[in-house]
């Protein structure tokens, strides 16, 4: 039975009769009492009947003596009910029985009411009256009036508990929204003590606490109050205001509205973690930025590739007409400044030719290991590289700019660290639950105090002629693509690049298994394939034990499966023991109270033939299957 039947079940057990009417004055509820009390046929006992027809129809039937004008009666009870009012009355019907009517609006528009047979009731005060010769008649009217009250402060006090109901019911929505939001609410009094606040604040600004009404809001907020006092104080004075701030102890963005308190001084604070906002806005920026570089530098980049072609041309006729050898080192000079300044203008087009930030899932390890092998062959031997990364995982990055930045920052190292040699370090972490920081040091001589201040300038460089001055620049413009930061500093001894990029982690997708199937009958075979790489899983076969222990020893096998009669000597329930290093599943259309059954299911989990998809995944990756659904 459903919740509503269970309901209805309920309602009809009640001796009184109820009625529940909508705003639109259409019936919602009613139990059987309803109908029968006033005789109502099933149409005006139906959810959807409508007030007006129930009251024409009790007109009709007499219900309230003789009416002169029904439609002007109906008219006046339908007024009332637009205009509904909690009441108590008692009248007596047309059929000599006296009810009290109990009625109560609903908060959400409408009315319930209800309606109680107190003949009985009246009956004993009337009979009261006429026997009792002890009490005089002040004090049967006085009795008679107590009791009405006492009817009347009952319905009173039953509308008082279900808008006290209604009122809690209330507050619990809005402290549960509240504690829903994504965001910090809360309200501080004219001392700055919170008198109010969801527990979102640890979430919004990590490290702090949750509980902190009562607390003052610079024991909640630590070293960031001194960021929010400013604000605090304005708002305190009557002045809305809105600002951002980066909170030093998490290293989130922090957005706040500080709102004064109409009615009494004090202040309605509202925080949001704003970071991958930030984050992307700042990505956004530096793209159009680069899209604007590019149309300037493209019309540049293409005159100038012209000038040179030409400059270039005509050194090469001078060298065929001066062959003066001086003359010709001046031409072979020439030359090579054209050329490079070729091999510059291609860096150019690098650093403003379209780029965007693709990130997609990468596994940190696997990165750091391809890099270390890209970038050791790079580096002398008196130069040593050393890649540590804390913990292991999946993020979402543009790998192949990543590690062109990275790439570039190691190559730097080797040119400060020269023939003197020393230690290039690079470090991953995560920090703080916000960024990903990439950490490249060196045992150099460091920055200069003018490559601290314009390292990242385009073609600013410290190395003379050998440098065009783009390479920090490109790790800039790679960082600033993803939303990300670069610093530059110096360590004791050396130097220090940190960037940060916006920790995003990420799920990386299943590796395919290699499977080795091991199968004699060559349709069984095709079918078990295609199962198997329908589920996306690598597949190689064997008809026998023997073919299948020389595709195990050449090839990186994740799981094998095997039928247990094979052809050749050797049956497949012998491949456990052959492959003990490998995971074997096996297969088979023997009954299983068969010997070969028996001995088969003795070594390696037993699949009996014939089987779906569904029903192989689950027998080669019960893992991965979702749990079976238990009875309730």
């Amino acid at each position: 039975m459903d919740k509503d039947a269970l309901t209805q079940a309920g309602l009809n057990l009640i001796q009184q009769a109820l009625s529940i009417y909508d705003r639109d004055l259409r019936l919602a509820v009613s139990n059987r009492r309803f109908a029968e009390m006033f005789d109502l046929p099933l149409r005006l006992r139906q959810p959807g009947a409508r007030f007006d027809e129930t009251i024409r129809h009790l007109v009709e039937a007499g219900e309230y003596g003789v009416v002169e004008d029904p439609a002007a009666f109906v008219q006046a009870r339908v007024d009332q009910a637009r205009a509904f009012a909690p009441h108590y009355m008692e009248r007596t019907r047309a059929n000599g029985r006296t009810i009290s009517v109990e009625g109560a609006p609903l908060p959400q528009g409408g009315w319930v009411t209800v309606y109680t047979d107190i003949t009985a009731v009246k009956a004993q005060e009337l009979l009261l009256r006429t026997r009792s010769e002890l009490l005089s008649g002040e004090v049967l009217r006085r009795s008679e009036a107590l009791a009405a009250t006492n009817r009347e402060l009952a319905a009173t006090n039953a509308a008082l508990e279900e808008a006290r109901r209604e009122l809690t019911e209330m507050e619990a929505r809005t402290r549960l929204t509240a504690e829903m939001m994504p965001a910090h609410i809360a309200r501080v009094d004219a001392a700055g003590r919170y008198t109010y606040s969801n527990r979102r604040l640890s979430q919004v600004m990590p490290g702090r606490p949750s509980d902190i009404v009562g607390l003052h809001i610079s024991e909640a907020l630590g070293p960031a109050y001194a960021r929010v006092l400013p604000h605090l104080e304005r708002a305190l004075a009557g002045e809305q205001n809105l600002f951002e701030f980066t909170d030093e102890g998490s290293s989130r963005r922090i957005r706040a509205v500080f709102t004064p308190d109409p009615l009494e001084r004090g202040v309605y604070i509202l925080s949001l973690d704003v970071t991958e906002e930030t984050q992307a806005r700042a990505a956004l920026q530096h793209g159009r930025r680069r899209e604007m570089a590019a149309q300037l530098t493209s019309g540049l980049a293409h005159d100038f590739a012209n000038l040179l072609t030409i400059i270039l041309g005509m050194m090469s006729k001078l060298q065929r007409l001066a062959p003066d050898p001086e003359a010709q080192r001046l031409v072979a000079g020439t030359s090579q400044a054209a050329r490079r300044g070729g091999v510059l203008l291609d860096r150019i087009a690098n650093i403003t030719s379209p780029r965007a930030w693709r990130p997609e899932p990468v596994d940190l390890r696997a990165f750091l290991r391809d890099l270390a092998t890209l970038a050791r062959p790079s580096l002398p031997e008196g130069i040593t590289l050393e890649v540590t990364a804390p913990r292991s995982g999946a993020y979402l990055l543009d790998a192949g700019l990543v590690q062109d930045a990275a790439l570039n920052l190691i190559l730097n190292a080797r040119d400060a660290c020269g023939a003197a040699g020393g230690c290039i370090t690079l470090t991953l972490r995560e920090l703080r639950d916000t960024w990903l920081e990439l950490v490249v040091r060196d045992t150099g001589p460091g920055f200069t105090p003018e490559a601290l201040a314009r390292g990242l300038d385009p073609f600013f460089t410290t190395k003379g002629g050998a440098g065009s001055g783009l390479g920090l620049a490109m790790v800039y413009d790679m960082v600033k693509l993803a939303g990300g930061t670069i610093k530059l500093a110096n360590d004791s001894p050396g130097a220090r690049v940190t960037l940060r990029l916006p920790l995003r982690r990420a799920v990386l997708p299943p590796r395919p298994h290699l499977v080795l199937l091991v199968e004699d009958d060559a349709d069984l075979r095709a079918g078990i394939r295609d199962m198997l790489t329908g589920m996306g899983q690598v597949v190689v076969e064997a008809a026998s034990v023997a073919e299948a222990l020389a595709l195990a020893e050449g090839l990186e096998i994740d799981l094998v499966l095997s039928d247990v009669l094979v052809e050749g000597a050797q049956p497949g329930s012998d491949l456990p023991g052959l492959l003990p290093h490998l995971p074997v599943r096996l297969m088979t259309s023997l009954p299983a109270g068969d010997p070969r059954h028996i001995r088969a299911a003795a070594c390696a989990p037993v699949l009996a033939k014939p089987f779906s998809q569904g029903q192989l995944a689950g027998f080669l990756w019960p893992e991965t299957q979702p749990a079976p659904e238990t009875a309730p």
